[in-house]
């Protein structure tokens, strides 16, 4: 099951109550928590790439970082 958003993710949530009805736990799918992570390292990585676009520091290629940290 693929869910694209944390709105869609959300409409699977189960959740677990006490006699008296109060909401005191959430179940979900191991799936769909896979999914929730996902989006959420995505968020988190584009709001770095947002930062350092905004800080105007100089990129290194990848590829090129792991030579210099190999080197080292």
């Amino acid at each position: 099951m693929k869910l694209d958003t944390v709105t869609d993710l959300l409409q699977t949530v189960q959740f677990v109550v006490d006699a008296s009805g109060t909401k005191r736990a959430v179940l979900l799918d191991y799936m769909i928590w896979e999914e929730l992570l996902s989006l959420l390292e995505d968020r988190d990585d584009a709001e770095e790439i947002r930062r350092l676009r905004e800080s105007g520091e100089e990129a290194v290629p990848w590829e090129q970082a792991k030579a210099e940290l190999r080197a080292k």
